[in-house]
């Protein structure tokens, strides 16, 4: 119980640990498993937790030996060799439906030739020469290496974002290096099974011929067919409010795991390849609740892996670890991250439009993550079940690439961009919370401009006029969601808040000032503001009289940004004074590009200058006329 206890409890603890150090979970949840399991056992000659449970025998090697109770007596594992085999199994079937989720086909088509190449052509560059480096250096046979091959070609997002997060990219180098992580997540656990289940038909036929081929073929059929039926039916009861809402995420875990059991009843070793697709098929349709879906497949998932790691890490034996002493181990890490991870991103990236400074960072940032790692010690459990020898080495040959990976990568991934010089200087994008006409309005002028600017709002259909309209849009609750995990907006460094609640708009400003402001925050003046009854906030923009209503009814009215020649500072401060209702300053043009946005409670503060133009939303400006200054002067 104890063991149990703390294998969750070291688990969250690691996740939270990877938080505030922003470093990639796998990373503290591996170092724990091998110090409470293999580590432990070379210094103190057993592990601290024993995942696998052993019976003990009598002398004579038959019978089983009993304690003082009759109860069968062991080596104090926590689960039964088989227990623990269909845990991992239903563990990583779990991550992989998960991943599945993720891999919309219209997201493949959209991320640009270079990414494409590098998940396809980058992949089997990886793929073959990792195979062939573990053939000819460590002396694997062909079919254990090329699953080693398969292996690695995954990075992952879990392990790409923290590193992401933690360094200012420029933005095509963290769109490539984001893209990669989430397409290759699946198409790397796809081809490792389709690589296993290929093995297995060997075993099970004897040889490479017509019975292994079609042995094969039957796999791949029923994971298919079961996969793409499985996430069919689920997506018409969800379509048909045919299950309530507090049974949503049960019954999709209920199905997942029913799909892996009978589809693996039906044809062996087909289960994993049954939830992968299940998960791409419903990716692909549009399925209500989809977001809450993958939030909680996300929630499970980190539990999954807090337990699943530690116990996988300590499952390794101490004799396993000492063999990556040997040198050759090392020699095929080196080929690994410093020939083929570059090999793939130059031959992928050749007419890419990435520099070379660009190129040399994307071939050094190559972290492995879960997936590899999960599937890794699984196939090598099945495999050793199967009687493979060399099977065994396949867990911690992998565990060294990801360690390895993800800590070169996490601790010199700043320091090689800095000397690389692909570091953004600042960070120019703007984050618009609220998807209203007048936000999509202010959006779309200044993406035409060439700023990146994204909308955030909780309305599904307000996100997909946004979408429609060209712009990029997330569904999002500003309250409940958590933004910075959003690596789209690696890049933000204004936010502006354009929500018709001021609770909303507050929380937004102070919340996120830190990650997303930081060349500032605004928000629309609230109601209470524009009418006096309470002072103007710092943060609050345009004009006073520009509340949340006259902001959408000014964009219903004259739905058009318009530009206005500046001259002096005094004439900048009579166009705020003397427009109309219907009009509303938002940005002061600079000459060099820049946008300043207009404050509600400074105008006279605004350094005009001679050439600065004034950016505003409605009825067209009119010169003030001598009449309206005098106006002016005498009020």
């Amino acid at each position: 119980m104890i063991a149990l206890a703390g294998i969750i409890v070291l688990g969250i603890l690691a996740q939270w640990v990877a938080w505030r150090l922003r470093l990639p979970a796998i990373l503290p949840l591996i170092l724990i498993g091998l110090l409470v399991g293999p580590i432990a056992e070379i210094w103190t000659g057993h592990k601290f937790i024993e995942p696998v449970f052993d019976y003990l025998f009598e002398a004579n090697g038959k019978e089983l030996l009993l304690d003082e109770h009759g109860n069968p007596q062991g080596n104090g594992g926590l689960f039964p060799s088989d227990v623990l085999f269909w845990f991992v199994s239903l563990a990583i079937g779990v991550i992989l439906f998960e991943g599945g989720l993720t891999l919309n086909r219209h997201e493949v088509t959209g991320v640009g030739p270079a990414i494409g190449k590098l998940v396809t052509l980058g992949s089997a560059i990886t793929f073959i020469g990792a195979g062939l480096a573990a053939k000819f250096i460590i002396g694997l046979p062909y079919d254990i290496a090329f699953l080693f091959g398969s292996l690695v070609i995954v990075t992952g997002p879990t392990v790409i974002a923290p590193i992401l997060r933690n360094v200012p990219l420029r933005r095509n180098i963290s769109t490539v290096l984001k893209w990669e992580g989430i397409l290759i997540d699946p198409i790397g656990a796809l081809v490792a099974v389709l690589v296993f289940d290929f093995i297995i038909s060997h075993e099970s036929e004897g040889s490479f011929g017509i019975e292994a081929f079609k042995e094969f073929m039957g796999i791949i059929s029923v994971g298919f067919t079961f996969g793409i039926g499985t996430g069919f039916s689920f997506y018409q009861l969800l379509k048909r409010d045919m299950i309530p809402h507090y049974l949503l995420n049960v019954v999709s875990l209920a199905l997942v795991l029913g799909a892996f059991a009978l589809s693996d009843i039906v044809v062996h070793e087909s289960g994993l390849l049954t939830v992968v697709v299940m998960g791409m098929t419903l990716a692909n349709l549009k399925v209500p609740h989809f977001k809450e879906l993958l939030y909680f497949k996300e929630s499970l998932t980190v539990l999954l892996i807090s337990i699943l790691f530690i116990v996988l890490s300590a499952n390794i034996d101490g004799e396993q670890l000492l063999l990556l002493a040997d040198w050759r181990y090392w020699a095929l890490f080196a080929v690994v991250v410093l020939v083929l991870r570059p090999l793939s991103v130059f031959a992928s990236t050749a007419k890419g439009g990435l520099d070379l400074r660009e190129k040399l960072f994307i071939s050094w940032v190559g972290p492995r993550g879960i997936v590899a790692a999960g599937i890794a010690s699984l196939f090598g459990l099945k495999l050793a079940n199967y009687g493979y020898e060399e099977a065994e080495l396949i867990t911690p040959l992998v565990f060294m690439i990801v360690m390895g990976t993800v800590l070169l990568n996490a601790t010199t991934a700043r320091l090689v961009a800095k000397l690389l010089g692909v570091t953004l200087q600042q960070s120019n994008g703007l984050l618009i919370v609220g998807a209203n006409p007048g936000a999509r309005l202010i959006a779309n002028y200044l993406q035409n401009h060439g700023r990146h600017v994204v909308l955030v709002d909780r309305s599904p259909t307000l996100v997909q006029e946004a979408q429609d309209m060209g712009l990029k849009a997330i569904e999002q609750d500003i309250i409940e969601g958590n933004l910075e995990e959003e690596l789209e907006l690696l890049d933000m460094g204004y936010l502006l808040a354009l929500t018709p609640s001021t609770a909303v708009n507050e929380v937004a400003c102070k919340r996120y000032k830190e990650v997303f402001g930081e060349n500032g925050t605004f928000r629309i003046v609230s109601q209470a503001e524009s009418q006096g009854q309470t002072e103007l906030a710092d943060e609050a923009a345009f004009d006073i009289k520009t509340d949340y209503i006259n902001f959408l009814e000014t964009a219903r009215d004259y739905p058009h940004i318009r530009e206005h020649a500046l001259e002096s500072q005094e004439q900048f401060e009579q166009i705020c004074q003397l427009s109309c209702r219907n009009t509303i300053p938002l940005f002061i043009l600079k000459p060099d590009g820049n946008f300043h946005f207009v404050r509600a409670n400074q105008p006279q503060n605004e350094q005009i200058e001679a050439g600065d133009t004034l950016i505003y939303m409605g009825k067209e400006i009119e010169a003030p006329t001598t009449e309206m200054v005098e106006e002016l002067e005498e009020a």
